[in-house]
């Protein structure tokens, strides 16, 4: 462990020290990564993404020949919500980094680096760097559907390296997205000319509420390989800014819906557009990829269990691994608990991230020795 320490502690703090939330632009980041890749063939994936900001995502490449492990991380981090520190510090208090992304997830992202870096160089390796993770998996489909690398050179294998206190975790949830948009008449609140349209919302929302019951209760729609059993479906309703003293002229209620491969989601989805339809709202979906899931015998998943002494699992949360395993079979894998991710005093262990580095290089030959 301690001949990786000094190197990934070095390379996590400079990620962490970059802000790269997903609003903004991760060129800075990325051309970070990109310069701790020396040797490494590098393809740009640029793209703009809803909001019209420059985005890039990654894949590099060392060795000859096709198969090998692709390590896969995402550069870009939620919002600073609730730091009462510097997120971009990259504070260092003895074993502790600080930082917005220190676990969710630059710091298992320079593991997989100096992991990479460590290999010989006839252990054919690729990392695949994305971005916009967070919000619209957007890096991962670019690379999915654009690199050229992936494309000459197919590995064998991908390891998303998110944080799973390094055990396999063979399949997760994937999600659904429901936009729901209620229209009114914006006046001042006392005249009684307006209408508010929140109050178009209330008879769909007792609907859903019912069907929230119905996830929760119906063996079903509920898959025992996971816990919870039951899928999210979590509502959030936005005015956009309307003040208290006027009618609202339009209310958008968005649905998180997440569901795994045993599950089938078009009951879920039939009932939300049906119910639109019946109080005459708009509504509009955003997918992610189908729920990636290996079994528990398949060879990749046998192999990470057996090189980190853990069983392998479920998790309800998503990962890239939803548009990538159309790439190669996906495994979660990688340093740090995701209890810590996403809250405003996110911190890694130092020593979590150097310990997973010769596990990542085991991993790494065993694939491409077949």
């Amino acid at each position: 462990m301690t001949e990786f320490l000094d190197d990934v502690a070095a390379l996590a703090r400079e990620l962490v020290r970059i802000d790269s939330r997903s609003f903004v632009s991760n060129l800075p980041l990325a051309a970070a990564v990109e310069a701790a890749l020396p040797g490494f063939a590098i393809e740009r994936i640029d793209y703009a993404d809803a909001a019209g900001v420059a985005k890039r995502a990654l894949v590099a490449r060392r060795g000859t020949g096709s198969g090998g492990l692709a390590f896969s991380g995402h550069m870009d981090t939620v919002p600073d919500t609730g730091w009462t520190e510097d997120p971009w510090s990259g504070r260092i208090d003895g074993d502790t980094l600080h930082g917005l992304g220190s676990t969710d997830m630059k710091g298992p992202l320079a593991a997989c680096i100096v992991a990479a870096r460590a290999l010989p160089e006839r252990v054919p390796v690729m990392l695949v760097a994305t971005t916009d993770e967070e919000t619209s998996k957007r890096g991962a489909q670019e690379i999915a559907a654009r690199s050229v690398l992936v494309r000459e050179a197919p590995p064998a294998a991908l390891l998303v390296a998110e944080p799973t206190r390094m055990r396999p975790v063979r399949g997760h949830r994937s999600h659904i997205n429901f936009n729901v948009v209620a229209t009114g008449v914006q006046a001042h609140s006392s005249t009684g000319r307006g209408r508010n349209a929140n109050w178009d919302l209330v008879e769909f929302l007792a609907e859903m509420k019912a069907l929230y019951r119905r996830l929760r209760e119906d063996a079903a729609l509920q898959d025992p390989a996971y816990d919870p059993p039951f899928s999210d479906f979590n509502p959030v309703i936005d005015n956009h800014g309307t003040a208290v003293n006027v009618t609202v002229p339009k209310a958008t209620l968005r649905i998180k819906f997440r569901y795994s491969a045993g599950v089938d989601p078009d009951p879920v989805r039939r009932a939300v557009q049906d119910a639109a339809t019946r109080h005459g709202l708009a509504v509009t979906e955003e997918r992610e990829g189908a729920p990636p899931e290996l079994p528990a015998d398949h060879p990749l998943v046998r192999l990470c269990a057996d090189l980190t002494g853990q069983a392998p699992a479920t998790a309800p949360y998503g990962t890239d691994a939803s548009e990538l395993q159309g790439i190669a079979p996906c495994v979660v894998l990688g340093p740090g608990d995701i209890a810590q991710a996403h809250t405003p005093t996110e911190t890694a262990r130092l020593s979590d991230l150097a310990r997973a580095v010769p596990v990542f290089m085991r991993l790494a030959e065993r694939v491409a020795a077949g």
